[in-house]
Formats: C-alpha cells, sequence, structure tokens
C-alpha cells in the first residue's frame, strides 16, 4: 500500500496550518508585534509545506518500512 500525493498534501495542509499558527503566536509573544508575526509566518508557510511535501513523498517512495499483507 502507497501514501496519494492527494493524502500527502492534505496532512501537508493541516501541520501547516497549525504550526504556522504556532510560530505566529511565538512571534508574536517575544516581539510585541502583530506585523512581524504575520509576516514570519507567512514566509515560514510556503517554505515549510513544499520542505514538508519533498520530504514525504521521498518517504513514500521508499520500500523500506511496509509489511506485506499475507494471502
Amino acid at each position: 500500500m502507497r501514501e496519494t500525493r492527494a493524502r500527502s498534501v492534505s496532512k501537508s495542509l493541516s501541520w501547516r496550518a497549525l504550526a504556522t499558527l504556532t510560530t505566529i503566536v511565538l512571534v508574536w509573544t517575544f516581539t510585541g508585534q502583530m506585523q512581524v508575526a504575520v509576516a514570519v509566518g507567512s514566509a515560514e508557510v510556503v517554505a515549510k509545506l513544499v520542505m514538508f511535501y519533498a520530504h514525504e513523498r521521498a518517504w513514500a517512495s521508499l520500500p523500506w518500512g511496509f509489511k506485506v499483507p499475507r494471502p
């Protein structure tokens, strides 16, 4: 069984939403500036979404760690 690209994209989007919100809250907490926090969060979401998708697809292409169902 292999994970589809659509599943990888869905996982990437849901994780990025949560992770970006975390980044925005942390930057806002440390700087007290919402505009800076949103700017950092915006840059972070694009970069990490691309990297996460590439990471997921690389792992999905490896046969290691999959069990073959017994007949």
